[in-house]
């Protein structure tokens, strides 16, 4: 562990001397997206028609080096797609995660994405998101929050360079912004489009996207000024099926918590058999109310041609509103009949249910959502291009740049308000199909679902924030030796400090058993909404026995009557007193440095073996990196019993905890291609990538989950001292140009990753937290009642008066038996391989106007999931990398005269997502196999004016997660199509 750590003081000294050291610098080369451009060293997909784009992209893929795919915009403002992880998706080897029906993060080459680093014009950018209940810890991008109209261009590097950040052992993305010097005169254009959206059901089903573009250059091309401005608008909603709690899991026909009984059960499990009960059910009814806004400054100033100074400031904010209506059942592991799959009582036999039936008796949950996010990111930046004379250029960089994510107002970044009706008696469901049928028995003289008889039971309003902040400085140069074999010399130091805060609270109120009465609130708020039609596109969704319908309420009407509640018994809801509120004092809050600096040399050489021509980078990259990492952890007293099966960590206070950790690399990296004969190149490259680990992983703390259950909650452990990712890489590719535009190719790549960063987990008793359930009060109540039923012996404690001052039945120390957490961890493990294949065909079929391109990534490593282990007792923990699968693309496209018609599928195999569901037990999630479906046509109306219709997710997929079985539902969530109408106009 280093000892050494820097602050901001030391790390803005050292900027200073840096900055002072070439101020004195009179003069800049050109744009440095111009000369990524001709030194041709990688694919780029231009769309100013179609044939002659992919004409260009054949002839730069031909003179790349290292393995880069690109995609440009024809001019200022004119990307591809609206978003730009939709267009990112299209590349061999990338696929994306989606929200809200959307693409957000990317995959490439099965690496998720928290391991894929993300640039702008070359400088590293923060990223801030939110965790619906703990505290985020992710350093993944979305591309959700940037508008397309703003950026020229994204490069995706899938070889390293020694000259290229690192952070990526996926990729590095480097998104570039269009500049005014590079588009002399005056350009201007406006654009207006209406985005149809059928998936609402209360928003408008048709909201507007605009945007503009200002570009002009002054004083003989010297002076530029650059706007581009968007603003967007929509409205979505979804629907979706989920156990969000999680599936217990048991081997064998032993007893335990949840064992399916052998007499009424079909196939019920045998000895060697592996299976799961369900802890929940849920249908979730989601409405999205979504803004973004979008603003980039460019100046430029040239006085002399050897010389040019840029400054920039990119701005963005998306405001997302969620919605949510759900009606829920909880189990609390009573099966009492159903069917599960044939076991083969067997080592690696798994089965999953059928038909499950719980008794357990209790409420209907009719939960309420509202809360509004905001995410909000600025990036200042300057920039100075001095060519000193015909052998060197210099450039030095600064920006300083923040991403921050929090919740919009005091109701929190996420939020629920149980609505309650106490009459269930028993839940079946239909596990059979791909929508898990649920059907609910009603105590007697109940006839379903009915206002009188609903209340309101426990709130949580959760308050997620982070926020990134990155100040980094880079001096670089490119020396021309053009001697021999050497052609130039690239080299070039940077310094960044990365300051991260991630926080959490959570304002609960454990009121499960209800509060006030069924007459404390109107009937009128609870409005009766059908329910089969929200899934009738999902296989399955047409059970007879699904419930007909849900009730629906809004946040105010549940506000209102709660306080009017509290008001007049006295009651304090929280940090609001009366009112319902998020809690603004956080009980998570982790904050972390790391100071980077980073030096690097690389050597281009050009030369001839034979007749044959070769090209050959060699670099090496030195990276120092020091982390400081501080956590708030609380302090707690004693468990609380606050519901059948659910137990509240009471905390009493809380304090800081700093550690220290660092690590340095060396980082080489060799690329080489040859042209074997005419139009036929061969490829080779070998680097070594770093990812860093999480947030979470490297905290300065252990936190524990406030909620547990019966057998023990949950907690994290940071580990500054983790060492990232660190990745040895090969690729090889052969391609062959065989016509105008058309080209086939075939690549191999092979990852070997060390210190591979997984989860282990251990169980202890931290903080020391006695449990009422289980000691001698428990006991003493089973006794006189006969009976183990939560409900029962909760009301016996009260009944015998074992409650505190605040009615709450809470633990004795030195009595009750101590609560068992198990705590998670983040280790450095062993040695994983990941490689994979990388197939292409770009064809033109002539003059006629059409062509095909179709593209296949096959990904494969040494990190499989098995499901026969339950990580319970003697089973050794498993650790698997997320996101690996097999992904391809198909697109065909017809342009002739002024049309231009595209469709585009996209497919994504079967995949691991996360080790841990949502219980936080050692449980897989698989994300199904996935395809969409995209249509584009454009027209050109006028010289100056283009009329256009998109459609994403025409054929109206759905996707669908599991776990340990296909039976197994994780989620289910309904997609519906997305339409945009549009013109665009140049002046």
């Amino acid at each position: 562990m280093k000892s050494r750590t820097f602050n901001k003081t030391r790390l803005a000294t050292s900027l200073s001397l840096i900055l002072g050291a070439v101020a004195a610098m009179p003069a800049v080369a050109q744009e440095s997206e111009e000369k990524e451009l001709t030194a041709g060293d990688f694919e780029v997909i231009e769309v100013s028609g179609i044939r002659e784009s992919l004409t260009k992209a054949m002839l730069t893929k031909k003179a790349a080096s290292g393995v880069v795919d690109a995609i440009s915009a024809e001019d200022i403002g004119k990307f591809p797609d609206t978003n730009l992880a939709e267009s990112l998706q299209r590349i061999t080897g990338v696929s994306i995660d989606r929200s809200n029906g959307e693409g957000s993060r990317i995959t490439v080459r099965g690496f998720g994405p928290d391991y894929n680093l993300v640039t702008l014009n070359g400088r590293q950018m923060p990223a801030a998101s939110i965790e619906a209940t703990s505290a985020s810890s992710s350093r993944s991008f979305d591309f959700g929050n940037l508008a397309s109209e703003g950026v020229s261009a994204v490069e995706v590097y899938k070889t390293s360079l020694a000259a290229k950040p690192t952070g990526g052992i996926g990729s590095t993305v480097n998104l570039v912004t269009a500049k005014p010097l590079s588009n002399p005169g005056l350009t201007a254009s406006a654009s207006v489009k209406g985005v149809y959206d059928n998936s609402t059901e209360t928003g408008s089903k048709v909201t507007p996207e605009l945007s503009g573009i200002y570009s002009q250059t002054f004083n003989d091309d010297k002076f530029g000024i650059q706007l581009i401005g968007s603003y967007q608008e929509r409205d979505s909603g979804s629907a979706s099926a989920e156990t969000g709690n999680g599936w217990y899991t048991i081997k064998g026909d032993g007893g335990d918590w949840g064992s399916l009984p052998q007499d009424t059960f079909e196939n019920p499990p045998q000895e060697n058999d592996v299976y799961s009960v369900p802890r929940n059910l849920a249908y979730n009814f989601n409405e999205f109310r979504r803004t973004r806004t979008n603003g980039q400054l460019t100046l430029q100033y040239r006085p002399v041609d050897n010389f040019t100074s840029t400054l920039d400031y990119t701005y963005s904010e998306l405001e997302t509103r969620t919605m949510r209506q759900q009606i829920s059942t909880w189990f609390n592991g009573q099966p009492v009949y159903g069917e599960y799959t044939q076991g083969s009582n067997t080592e690696g036999s798994v089965i999953g249910p059928v038909i499950y039936a719980d008794n357990s008796g209790s409420d209907v949950g009719l939960g309420t959502s509202d809360f509004t996010r905001v995410n909000e990111n600025n990036s200042i930046g300057v920039n100075f291009e001095w060519l000193v004379s015909d052998r060197l250029e210099l450039e030095l960089d600064y920006h300083h740049s923040t991403a921050e994510a929090g919740p919009g107002d005091n109701l929190g970044s996420d939020n629920v308000i149980s609505g309650v009706q106490f009459d269930r008696v028993l839940t079946e469901v239909d596990y059979s199909q791909d929508f898990p049928v649920m059907d609910i028995t009603y105590a007697d003289g109940v006839d379903g679902l009915d206002p009188s008889r609903m209340l309101t039971s426990g709130t949580s309003f959760r308050n997620s924030y982070m926020k990134s902040e990155i100040d980094q400085i880079q001096f670089s140069g490119k020396y021309y030796v053009d001697e021999g074999i050497l052609g130039s010399i690239d080299f070039g130091i940077s310094a960044i400090e990365v300051d991260n805060r991630s926080a959490y609270s959570n304002a609960q109120r454990d009121t499960w058993g209800g509060y006030g009465a069924p007459e404390d609130y109107p009937d009128d708020i609870f409005i009766q909404q059908d329910l089969p039609s929200r899934f009738d596109d999902i296989l399955g969704s047409n059970g007879g026995s699904l419930e007909p319908f849900y009730y629906a309420s809004s946040m105010q009407d549940f506000l209102s009557a709660i306080s009017a509640i509290a008001t007049a018994n006295g009651d304090n809801l929280g940090p609001c007193g009366t009112e319902l509120c998020m809690d603004p004092n956080y009980s998570t809050d982790r904050r972390t440095t790391e100071t980077q600096w980073a030096a690097y040399v690389q050597a281009n050489m050009s030369f001839e073996i034979g007749t044959m021509p070769a090209n050959l980078v060699v670099g090496v990259r030195y990276e120092d990196t020091d982390v400081e990492s501080t956590a708030l952890v609380p302090e707690y007293s004693t468990i609380a019993w606050t519901g059948d099966n659910e137990f509240t960590a009471q905390a009493v206070g809380n304090q800081f905890t700093s550690l220290d950790g660092g690590y340095d690399h060396f980082l080489p990296s060799v690329d080489f291609n040859i042209e074997v004969v005419e139009d036929l190149i061969v490829r080779a490259s070998y680097s070594k990538t770093i990812t860093r680990p999480s947030y979470q992983s490297i905290q300065g703390g252990l936190t524990i989950g406030e909620l547990a259950r019966f057998n023990g909650g949950t907690g994290n452990a940071g580990n500054p001292n983790l060492l990232p990712f660190e990745s040895t890489n090969i690729d090889l590719s052969t391609e062959y140009y065989y016509g105008e535009g058309s080209y086939v190719s075939i690549g191999y790549f092979d990852k070997s990753v060390d210190n591979f960063i997984a989860q282990d987990s251990y169980t202890d008793t931290v903080f020391n937290l006695p449990n009422p359930f289980g000691g001698p009060r428990y006991q003493e109540a089973v006794e006189a009642l006969g009976t183990d039923d939560a409900t029962a012996v909760r009301q016996y404690f009260v009944d015998q008066g074992y409650t505190n001052a605040d009615g709450q039945i809470v633990g004795i120390a030195g009595e009750d038996p101590l609560m068992p957490y198990t705590i998670i961890q983040d280790i450095n493990a062993d040695t994983r391989n990941v490689d994979g294949f990388e197939m292409a065909v770009q064809h033109i079929f002539g003059e006629t106007g059409f062509g095909v391109i179709v593209n296949y990534t096959t990904v494969d490593g040494d990190v499989t999931y098995d499901n026969y282990n339950t990580n319970k007792g003697e089973a050794p923990n498993q650790f698997v990398l997320p996101g690996l699968s097999d992904t391809a693309n198909a697109v065909l496209f017809y342009e002739k005269d002024a049309w231009e018609v595209r469709l585009a599928w996209n497919w994504r195999d079967k995949f691991f997502a996360s080790g841990f569901d949502g219980n936080g037990e050692r449980n897989p999630i698989y994300v199904e196999e996935y395809s969409q479906l995209d249509a584009s046509v454009r027209y050109q109306a006028m010289e100056n004016l283009e009329v256009f219709v998109e459609g994403i997710n025409i054929t109206n997929e759905y996707q669908r997660t599991h776990g340990r079985h296909p039976n197994m539902l994780i989620g289910v969530y309904d997609g519906e199509p997305r339409y945009n109408v549009g013109v665009r106009y140049n002046f």
